[in-house]
């Protein structure tokens, strides 16, 4: 062992989440506020932290960036006593039966865990540039953002399956939609092929040449220029080519992905390795962060059920009254 290696500190806890989005941060307040000894191991940035404005999340208002989101998660956790390590995890063992059950590496520690949250998310797949600037034309959340673009010019990017749906849900907001295949050949079926082109929706298949902006809000999008010598006005749009999980840690330990490469949870986000639980956008579902933060804090009381003491079997209990109880101390110990 080098003295590096050495060197390196290591902590016990009840729980490791890993990742510090919605869901993470959940699961993280949950199992802290229910006397689990808990860290939240964030490495910074996710989908979350990129939100310029933060919609559908009732009692936050939409001028709240992501970033200040994220930072009041922090503070609040941090507050309740959970060891916040800003951080990335490079590996995460199953170590046995007998507690603690994983060792989870990262660059600056090692951390022992009974359980272990994993909300690692995913990266959107990015097309091409040009592209503008994401929130403020381009966009990757149809339920975030379609609100914002009622009744004006909207593109959808994009030449699979989802693009071709997402291009006439769109319709529900506005009569303006074109659907941007840049050169791709369609991907969707035939029958989807019939059902989109019965919709009032125009299929450019140009790429893009150029963008402008928007004259009177320059941090906009105003259009996209074509090779094809025209140009288009959009007050921004969605890109549609799907999303590359964050699942490595997931599969080292043998979770079973679906098809769609998320993870497969039950009900309360256990994976398939028994103690290890996912939440956010790396499971099933829409992508929302009220969703996650559902899913987080169905798994946060899961593995308190899961981890904590009491109540105990009559076999599991002396004839004596035990009193060697867990205390709780309070958050201004």
């Amino acid at each position: 062992m080098t003295g590096t290696e050495a060197s390196t500190p290591t902590q016990t806890h009840d729980v490791v989440v890993v990742g510090g989005g919605p869901g993470g941060l959940t699961s993280a307040l949950y199992t802290t506020r229910l006397n689990q000894d808990t860290a939240l191991v964030d490495r910074g940035g996710g989908r979350a932290a990129m939100m310029l404005d933060t919609h559908n999340v009732i009692g936050v208002t939409e001028d709240v960036q992501g970033a200040e989101f994220l930072n009041t998660a922090h503070e609040q956790l941090e507050h309740y006593g959970t060891e916040v390590y800003r951080d990335t995890v490079t590996d995460i063992e199953r170590t046995g039966e007998s507690s603690p059950r994983f060792t989870v590496e990262t660059n600056g520690q090692t951390l022992h865990a009974d359980a272990v949250v994993l909300s690692t998310g995913f990266n959107d797949v990015r097309p091409d540039p040009p592209l503008p600037r994401t929130g403020r034309g381009l966009h990757w959340c149809l339920h975030c953002d379609a609100y914002m673009f009622r009744d004006e010019p909207v593109y959808v990017m994009g030449h699979d399956e989802g693009a071709a749906h997402v291009a006439m849900i769109m319709l529900n907001f506005t009569d303006e939609v074109d659907l941007l295949l840049r050169e791709e050949e369609p991907a969707w079926s035939d029958e989807t092929d019939e059902q989109l082109r019965a919709h009032p929706i125009d299929i450019i298949e140009t790429d893009i040449d150029g963008m402008f902006k928007d004259p009177e809000d320059r941090s906009w999008l105003g259009g996209f220029e074509f090779e094809d010598g025209t140009s288009r006005e959009y007050r921004g749009g969605f890109a549609m080519y799907g999303s590359d999980y964050n699942a490595d840690l997931a599969e080292s330990l043998g979770c079973e992905r679906n098809t769609d490469g998320t993870l497969a949870v039950d009900d309360d986000g256990q994976t398939s390795v028994e103690g290890v639980y996912a939440v956010g956008d790396i499971t099933p579902g829409n992508n929302q962060i009220p969703i996650a933060m559902g899913e987080g804090a169905k798994a946060g009381i899961a593995v308190h059920k899961r981890l904590r003491t009491y109540p105990k079997s009559l076999d599991e209990l002396s004839t004596e009254r035990d009193t060697d109880v867990p205390s709780t101390a309070s958050a201004d110990d």
